[in-house]
């Protein structure tokens, strides 16, 4: 009996000092230098790839946000032209009026999960259509999937080369600017596939917005 006790206790005094030597291991010092190397090597992109402009915060390149003057009397968000906007966000179509990124929000992000045949997805992609061409002016033809369709995250911080330069002549003219300046903007901030052969050229809409906000203040 007294040997059956003795064993027992080993095996729990053995369990026990396994239990403090892993928690120090893996729950102290393997956190500690994680962080400290991620803040030393990393320090941009291990605090969320913060971007400020005039040194304030404005969001994250890694998020896309939307750029709204309000709402309309049906509580639908109105786009600032003033600036370059991002793709539609998941929900697309939520909005009766032209479907403008209505939910650009971290807490329900995720797809719409309506398959190319849905018949409210259509309808939605047809009325954004209908929008972008009426509101920039260039034919259905032109305008590119990015602007009708959202991402899978319905948080892509990107748009295409082609929605961009779309949009530089509105943006040029709400905000008084040479439209050729704003193009070259687009092009100052389109970045090409990751490695020279990944994915395909994106431009960030934050950072686009945050230089054509400098630009316009005379800034740029």
């Amino acid at each position: 009996m007294n040997n059956a006790v003795r064993d027992t206790g080993r095996l729990l005094g053995a369990g026990l000092r396994a239990l403090l030597v892993l928690t120090l291991l893996c729950g102290v010092l393997y956190p500690l230098v994680v962080t400290g190397v991620a803040q030393a090597a990393f320090n941009n992109k291990a605090n969320g790839s913060e971007i400020s402009s005039h040194g304030k915060v404005v969001g994250s390149e890694l998020l896309g946000q939307r750029y709204d003057k309000g709402q309309d009397k049906d509580g639908n968000p109105i786009p600032d032209l003033r600036f370059f906007q991002p793709r539609p966000s998941a929900g697309l179509g939520s909005n009766k009026t032209n479907g403008v990124n209505t939910q650009y929000d971290l807490q329900v992000s995720g797809a719409s999960n309506l398959g190319a045949g849905n018949k409210d997805l259509v309808a939605a992609v047809k009325e954004r259509k209908k929008w972008v061409s009426e509101t920039y002016g260039v034919p259905e033809s032109r305008v590119p999937a990015d602007a009708v369709t959202s991402s899978g995250s319905g948080l892509d911080p990107d748009i295409s080369p082609a929605y961009a330069e779309l949009q530089a002549g509105r943006v040029a003219k709400e905000n008084h600017l040479d439209p050729a300046r704003v193009r070259q903007l687009v092009a100052d901030h389109t970045d090409g596939r990751v490695l020279g052969f990944m994915g395909e050229p994106r431009v960030n809409v934050l950072k686009l917005n945050v230089a054509l906000r400098d630009l316009a203040r005379g800034e740029g």
